[in-house]
């Protein structure tokens, strides 16, 4: 991995971890193993950087999501295997946990990927739920956007959830919970 990539890896770690405030670029430095000068030159300083990182996060969420989404089986199947997925439901979505973090949401540059990773997100559900619905899978009483935002908010907090608990298990829970009201719409 070349300097570049380092910056931007431990960048979304620290992010993750910490919070913007809370990476600092001596932290970023010493994660990386890069001098101040390497950071530098490939970013204009802090705030670049985490745009990178950020986006970066924000591209593997839409490729990790659209590798279940794209992949063979029913509607329900597809959407179960995304929301069954293993995650480490402790340590929250590197994405979703932005969402708390006020210097984040405070900066519309930095704010953007985080946007539009959940307008993407919500998107491509509601899609899937239209398709099962337009295939029969799934019921006409059931509507795709409202359906598809409620899946994104559970699955959000059911992080939240599971770190208030110190449970994983509080977040397989929720999937459940979200599943079986998707299940009953099922014919």
């Amino acid at each position: 991995m070349d300097t570049r990539e380092r910056l931007i890896a431990s960048t979304r770690e620290l992010l993750w971890e910490r919070g913007y405030v809370g990476t600092s670029p001596k932290a970023i430095q010493e994660r990386s193993g890069a001098g101040q000068g390497s950071m530098y030159h490939h970013f204009r300083g802090k705030p670049d950087l985490a745009l990178a990182a950020i986006s970066r996060s924000a591209e593997e969420l839409r490729g990790r999501a659209e590798a279940e989404f794209g992949g063979p089986g029913s509607v329900v199947e597809r959407i179960t295997a995304y929301l069954r997925r293993e995650r480490d439901a402790l340590k929250g979505c590197p994405v979703g946990r932005l969402t708390q973090d006020p210097d984040v949401m405070a900066d519309s540059e930095l704010r953007r990927p985080v946007e539009e990773t959940f307008a993407w997100l919500t998107d491509r559900l509601a899609g899937l739920l239209a398709e099962g619905r337009a295939s029969g899978e799934l019921g006409t009483g059931l509507d795709p956007v409202a359906t598809a935002t409620a899946l994104v908010a559970v699955l959000q907090g059911g992080y939240v959830l599971a770190r208030a608990a110190d449970s994983a298990e509080v977040y397989a829970r929720a999937m459940d919970g979200a599943l079986g009201l998707l299940t009953a719409h099922v014919r």
